[in-house]
């Protein structure tokens, strides 16, 4: 079992930067894929950021190019560095690991954290 826990959100300005972390501890594999996901209320959660063991890194659309998703295995810690800011961001943050699949799907992450409040404004 592998527990999560995420750090690093809070109140920002448009336009400006946050850098979240995700600390595992238990029975961690670093051979599986690593996400990052958010929720906003009312929305459905949806996955914004993966890595694979290899490095490799996926993006959806709407975080492409600002934000960037990286991983310290001997730390055993995943970050999501979030440029440009946008009011649209503003959501519960969640990682996830334990994906076979290097997808941005969250039923495919078999382990969460209990999130972090990120909230940007105008």
């Amino acid at each position: 079992q592998v527990q999560l826990v995420e750090s690093g959100g809070g109140s920002v300005q448009a336009g400006g930067s946050l850098r979240l972390s995700c600390a595992a501890s238990g029975y961690t594999d670093n051979s599986f894929a690593k996400g990052w996901f958010r929720q906003a209320p009312g929305k459905e959660r949806e996955g914004i950021a993966s890595i694979n063991s290899y490095g490799a890194t996926i993006y959806a659309n709407s975080v492409k190019g600002r934000f960037t998703i990286s991983r310290d295995n001997a730390k055993n810690t995943l970050y999501l560095q979030m440029n440009s800011l946008k009011p649209e961001d503003t959501a519960m943050y969640y990682c996830a690991s334990g994906s076979r699949w290097f997808v941005l799907q969250p039923d495919k992450y078999n382990s969460w954290g209990q999130g972090t409040q990120v909230t940007v404004s105008s």
